[in-house]
Formats: structure tokens, C-alpha cells, sequence
């Protein structure tokens, strides 16, 4: 971890603007079509199908990340539903803000789970040969991928397309862990802390609309109105219409407002509360 921040700040040094421009491309490769759309939407949550080469090249993509192999990240991801703000949640702010970014990364026992653990919380995947080799081998396309950029764009390519690229999507990404279970407004009374806020929906495709998707984890869309921007839903929304994409989950917020829609995991409080405040401030 330490060695990517610094090659992230090396990479100060090596600035090109092709280097930049491959470097955002591959922040949107990893980031929304792996962590979002693929571990996340798809893996985790089934809020959509797809065949099986198109979900394991977005696997791929999503160990670009480097945010460990699907089987890991699934199953913190659902435990993290299962004990959300709660004792047993392996990221939450209520452990300290510092903690929830990243000092769970660093020193969490989720990261020490055995797989015999991790297969309870994920069985499609522990049944899946694919799912298990690659988060055997995760690390691997990330080596790959760099020896790729090196030859093709020596230092600068490397350094902004692997390292810059990794450091700022490991970091939009656990700002969804800190930030939005600390700050922002709320739209449903979930049981948990969740918030959004639309700057991180923007660094992260989408995943910022966090206490809407508290509210509906399956959903596959997480902004319930036009101006909640969710580039992930509009990657799913595309493979729909190239027919990579069915049994799509998606809510409605007409149809909540009129009581159409099941809220289990809590329910609308009205208008949302202005930014920066959230419910019970």
C-alpha cells in the first residue's frame, strides 16, 4: 500500500498528458465497469444478469482495482449489509472515520478471514471454478497490465496508469465507507448511518447515492432521479440495450412516493434534508 502512494507521488514528476488520459480511462475501467458495475452490482448484490464472459472480463477489470480478488471483496461487502453500523461491521464509522477509510484495510481482521469463512457469506461464488482461481491470482492482470503500459509508455504510463490510477480509485472508493456513513442527506430511514453526497457519486460512477442503496441494495440503479448521476447504471443500462444485460432490479421513486414499492430497509422521510446534514443532526 505504502509503495503505491509513493509511486502515485512519482508520478507527479512523470507528467504527460497521454499518460493522464490512459490513466482515466483505465480509473473508469476499473472503477465502474469492475467495482461498481461487476463486484458490486452485479457479484454482490445480483441486481442484474449477464452471460458469464461478459461477468468474468468485468471481474477482470475489477482486480484492477486492486482491491482484492471477488470472493473477498463480496463477501465484506455483504457482511458489511449484515452488521451495517453495527458491531461486526468491518468498515463503519462508528469505529472512527480514520478506521472506516482505511485503517480497516490496514489492521481489520476482514482482511485475515480464511476462505472457509468467506464461503459462507459468498457460496454462488466458492461454487464458481473462475471466481476461485482469480481471487487466487487476482494481482495478476494488475502485473500484467503494467508490464503492458511500461513497454508501450515507459515511466510515464506506468507510474500514472498503474499507481496514480490505483491510489485515487482505492481512496473515491473508501470514501463511500467514511463519507457517506458520516455526512450528507438522507432520503430513507435506513437503520444504519448511510448517507449520499454527489461529489462522491461523481469520483466513484454512481456508488456515492449510498443511502439509496441501503434503502434498496439490489436495486442496479442507485440514482433515483435524473440529476443523481450514476455512471454505473448507464454502463448496465447499455449492456441492456446490447441484450448483455437482463432481470434488471430497479425502484422507482414515483413509485415509492406512492407507496407502491415494499421499503423494508427503511422508508422515504420526504424531502431530502439539506446537504451536509444528516438525519438525526
Amino acid at each position: 500500500m505504502a509503495l503505491f502512494h509513493v509511486g502515485a507521488i512519482a508520478a507527479l514528476f512523470f507528467f504527460t498528458w497521454k499518460a493522464l488520459f490512459v490513466a482515466m480511462f483505465l480509473w473508469w475501467v476499473s472503477g465502474s465497469l469492475g467495482i461498481g458495475m461487476s463486484y458490486h452490482r452485479l457479484l454482490t448484490h445480483r441486481g442484474y444478469k449477464t452471460p458469464k464472459w461478459v461477468e468474468y472480463f468485468l471481474t477482470v477489470c475489477a482486480t484492477l482495482a486492486l482491491e482484492g480478488g471477488p470472493i473477498f471483496w463480496v463477501a465484506t461487502h455483504r457482511i458489511h449489509h449484515q452488521y451495517s453500523d453495527q458491531d461486526g461491521d468491518p468498515h463503519s464509522p462508528i469505529d472512527g472515520k480514520w478506521w472506516a477509510h482505511m485503517g480497516w484495510i490496514l489492521m481489520g481482521k476482514s482482511m485475515h478471514h480464511d476462505t472457509t469463512t468467506l464461503a459462507r457469506y459468498v457460496p454462488d461464488l466458492a461454487k464458481d471454478k473462475f471466481h476461485v482461481w482469480i481471487t487466487k491470482y487476482h494481482y495478476v492482470p494488475m502485473i500484467v497490465l503494467g508490464v503492458v503500459l511500461y513497454a508501450i509508455g515507459g515511466l510515464p504510463f506506468l507510474l500514472w496508469g498503474v499507481f496514480m490510477r490505483t491510489v485515487v480509485g482505492l481512496h473515491t472508493t473508501w470514501l463511500v465507507n467514511s463519507a457517506t456513513h458520516s455526512w450528507g442527506t438522507r432520503r430513507f430511514t435506513t437503520r444504519d448511518l448511510s448517507t449520499f453526497w454527489w461529489w462522491v457519486a461523481l469520483l466513484t460512477f454512481g456508488e456515492g447515492w449510498h443511502n439509496n442503496h441501503h434503502a434498496h441494495p439490489t436495486a442496479a440503479q442507485h440514482g433515483f432521479t435524473w440529476y443523481e448521476v450514476d455512471m454505473n447504471w448507464y454502463g448496465i443500462w447499455t449492456l441492456k440495450t446490447l441484450g448483455l444485460a437482463w432481470d434488471i432490479k430497479r425502484v422507482k421513486l414515483a413509485d415509492l412516493e406512492r407507496g407502491l414499492v415494499a421499503t423494508p430497509n427503511g422508508h422515504l422521510i420526504g424531502p431530502v434534508l439539506p446537504e451536509g446534514m444528516a438525519a438525526g443532526d
